[in-house]
């Protein structure tokens, strides 16, 4: 009788304890959506005015609204926002901050608005070299939607976290408007500032393309607002695949030096690795590597060799070999005759043009990218190949203008790039 009772207990004690255990072990609800980037400015930090090129940053805000918007590339159910302050000196404080759906100029959708809030509350101070991501926002977003975002700036605040060639009209007006569907503005900016990324709530099959490079990444030249940069284009073209393609070009950007901003070698990892849900990222970059020594950018630095510039591009590839990301490598787009008429009209030489044909030339045929977009072979002039076709050519001989930039994301094989 006690052995019975003894195994009895047993058994008991035994299923109690697998009744007990049996939840920590079912298996949990799949996830079905993502947090995905759906727009992005690489930030910079402020230069001083020693520099050939001028900010057209304020000295600082104070009391102020800076209302920017941004064209998303993927849509989504819920919203949130990167605020950084990763180059700031002193802890950033943002008042309030909101964000809505764009109408012309300063004005917001009646009815889109809604208030960003961080934590439990709708203010926030970004320490130091840090960012921070609102709380999610239930907003239907639709993809190619422009969104403002505005920030309340209460205290002095100097711009010391910013994206220089923004392509889109930002305003400023006085006190909180944060919530006002018509900004008062007494001043503009072509810079974005302090905000890094919008992100949208996915379905997890989404994909996202970073575009890194320079200013014909970054759209110099483009029309303001109009959304003609070569990644807009090649967002319109992804835009029902539920492929996100996010701009990580930086004007002034170099593969192996910084200045206007880190090097691509120094960001990589930041501003295009860390991005959720990468599938490819297309590098155009080196021609400033190239271009800019002897001129006023850069006057004392000497020409990269395409062995330095070679040595560059492995690397890149080596980071996003590791992380599983496909690399696709774009030829350089011609430049003779580049800013010709300005003080910098050392940009150009056949020194600097052969080590261009010959990095081309590796991009091309030295099998080590996955993918080669031949930017070179879509812009230039087959009459004189080292200049860009003057359809294309915005005038200044190095920048494309619209058309060129439309012409770059229409060359582009979706499926190649997206390994599909």
């Amino acid at each position: 009788m006690s052995n019975q009772l003894q195994l009895s207990s047993r058994a008991a004690a035994a299923l109690l304890a697998g009744a007990l255990v049996a939840p920590l072990h079912a298996a949990p609800a799949a996830n079905t959506t993502a947090w995905i980037p759906t727009w992005t400015a690489s930030p910079q930090a402020r230069w001083d005015g020693d520099f050939v090129l001028p900010t057209g940053l304020p000295f600082h805000f104070w009391n102020q609204t800076l209302r920017q918007s941004a064209r998303v590339s993927l849509g989504g159910a819920r919203v949130r926002v990167v605020l950084s302050n990763v180059y700031g000196t002193k802890p950033l404080v943002v008042g309030a901050a909101h964000i809505a759906k764009a109408d012309a100029d300063a004005a917001i959708q009646p009815g889109s608005d809604r208030v960003l809030t961080f934590g439990d509350k709708p203010n926030v101070t970004v320490a130091v070299g840090a960012t921070a991501i609102s709380n999610p926002v239930e907003f239907d977003v639709a993809a190619l939607d422009t969104l403002s975002v505005s920030l309340y700036l209460p205290t002095p605040t100097p711009p010391a976290t910013f994206h220089w060639d923004a392509r889109k009209t930002a305003y400023i007006g006085a006190g909180d408007q944060t919530a006002a569907t018509h900004l008062e503005h007494d001043a503009t900016l072509t810079s974005h500032v302090f905000v890094s990324a919008i992100e949208v709530e996915a379905d997890t099959s989404a994909r996202t393309v970073v575009a890194i490079g320079d200013s014909i990444t970054d759209g110099n030249m483009a029309t303001v607002d109009a959304h003609t940069r070569w990644p807009d284009v090649l967002a319109q073209r992804l835009a029902g695949r539920d492929v996100a393609v996010v701009n990580a070009g930086i004007s002034g950007g170099r593969l192996l030096h910084g200045l206007m901003g880190e090097s691509a070698l120094a960001r990589f990892d930041r501003d295009v690795l860390s991005q959720p849900a990468i599938a490819s990222v297309i590098v155009l970059l080196g021609i400033n590597d190239i271009s800019w020594p002897g001129t006023p950018f850069d006057p004392d630095a000497r020409v990269a060799s395409a062995s330095e510039l070679i040595a560059g591009y492995r690397q890149l590839i080596a980071h996003a070999h590791a992380r599983g990301v496909r690399i696709v490598g774009g030829t350089l787009t011609p430049f003779e005759g580049a800013l010709q008429d300005t003080p910098m009209r050392e940009y150009f030489s056949d020194d600097k043009e052969r080590v261009r044909q010959a990095v081309n030339a590796w991009i091309r045929d030295g099998g080590e990218f996955d993918v080669v977009i031949d930017f070179d072979a879509i812009t230039r002039d087959p009459a004189q190949p080292r200049r860009f076709l003057p359809d294309y050519d915005s005038g200044d001989h190095l920048h494309p203008g619209d058309a060129g930039y439309r012409a770059m994301a229409q060359s582009i094989d979706l499926d190649a790039l997206l390994g599909d």
